[in-house]
């Protein structure tokens, strides 16, 4: 019973030192979404979900001001709106507040504002202090998002991205402007969804990537997967759109696009060394066919598509490619949406991230945990 007693006060001593202390005071911050597709669909539902948490834990609360999307136009209101009423598929219930404090707002859906020509407008009537963007990918220049980014700092908001674009086009400029501003550029759903990949190595002082090698495109894993079990390529991507891990166009899959630009991301943030997706050699998973693919998995050396990276005189060597790996190696032993990360530095010989199997809500955690250390 004393051991008990003990142990029930040392948790209630803990809890209280875990609690904020009383007086702090709780800021209310306005959000604004940049595309409202899956991802930014899901962290407005992760955000109503974990309000409360926000509110006694991080002393932040929020209201939601602005969405805007290709379909929507600009939408803003300083006051408050609900997102949901302009997303007719979503599953969420409509009675959910647009606010963390609980205040019920209209779910009826706002026009969007004809005097709003372009982004600066939209965040400056919304009165944004966060911006999450999350348009789609140009593999090719990074643009608009790099542009919506330039915006929010210049407003003066903070700017969180699941766009990869702006980290392999504009990195270095976008985090020396957010400095300037005095905002933060955070980008951690980029890489492996919301895997604290960025800010790991942020808690890592002095520490220097060497190099990494990994599986990073979930859609290709799963396709491999199929085409093991004896489907076509074609077979094999119906499947993982039916099961709603490939888009309607897998192109940038397919062809090793997004690999390359994940790849490219990673040397760009993490080695500090410029790189252009040119600079990476890179090959798709087009010219593997079913009969190869099988017998590799027979012989015990399965086909990944690998991306790798090492630091070399002069810069950098990198290479995303179909790999016979061996089978019960890490690398092996990756099926269907998981993904795998190894990193080699000067410190620590190797460093490895499995992911396994993750679903929206990873990505739109990445989105979460870097608001919370934007306002924190």
């Amino acid at each position: 019973m004393e051991e008990r007693r003990l142990s029930t006060a040392s948790a209630a001593s803990i809890d209280r030192a875990l609690a904020p202390a009383r007086g702090v005071s709780i800021r209310t911050y306005n959000l604004c979404f940049l595309g409202l597709g899956n991802v930014n669909r899901t962290l407005i539902r992760l955000l109503e979900d974990r309000a409360q948490e926000l509110r006694d834990r991080h002393r932040i609360a929020y209201r939601f001001t602005g969405v805007a999307s290709r379909r929507l136009g600009w939408i803003a209101d300083p006051n408050g709106l609900d997102p949901h009423a302009h997303v007719a598929e979503t599953n969420v219930a409509r009675t959910l507040p647009s606010t963390s404090s609980g205040q019920a707002l209209s779910a009826k859906p706002q026009k969007s504002d004809q005097k709003l020509s372009d982004v600066r407008d939209w965040l400056t009537k919304a009165q944004a202090d966060v911006l999450f963007e999350a348009t789609s990918l140009n593999v090719e220049t990074g643009q608009p998002a790099i542009d919506h980014i330039r915006a929010a700092f210049d407003h003066g908001a903070h700017a969180i991205t699941a766009n990869k674009g702006p980290i392999v086009h504009a990195y270095r400029e976008l985090r020396d402007l957010a400095a300037a501003r005095g905002k933060k550029f955070l980008f951690e759903s980029t890489v492996m969804d919301g895997v604290p990949i960025f800010s790991f190595f942020d808690q890592m002082p002095t520490v220097h990537v060497q190099g990494f090698h990994g599986i990073l495109n979930s859609t290709t894993n799963v396709i491999l997967g199929g085409m093991e079990d004896g489907l076509t390529l074609d077979e094999a991507l119906k499947k993982a759109q039916a099961l709603g891990v490939a888009e309607t166009d897998a192109t940038h899959d397919i062809d090793g696009w997004d690999a390359a630009v994940k790849t490219a991301a990673l040397i760009t943030v993490l080695m500090d060394i410029p790189v252009r997706l040119a600079d990476i050699e890179r090959e798709g998973i087009r010219d593997l066919t079913p009969q190869a693919l099988r017998n590799a998995r027979r012989d015990g050396w399965p086909f990944k598509l690998v991306c790798r990276a090492q630091r070399v005189s002069g810069g950098v060597e990198a290479i995303v490619a179909p790999e016979k790996v061996l089978a019960t190696s890490p690398m092996g032993k990756i099926a269907g949406t998981s993904s795998y990360l190894h990193f080699e530095t000067d410190i620590f010989p190797g460093l490895a991230i499995t992911e396994e199997n993750p679903g929206l809500y990873a990505t739109a955690y990445g989105l979460l945990a870097d608001f919370v250390r934007a306002v924190s």
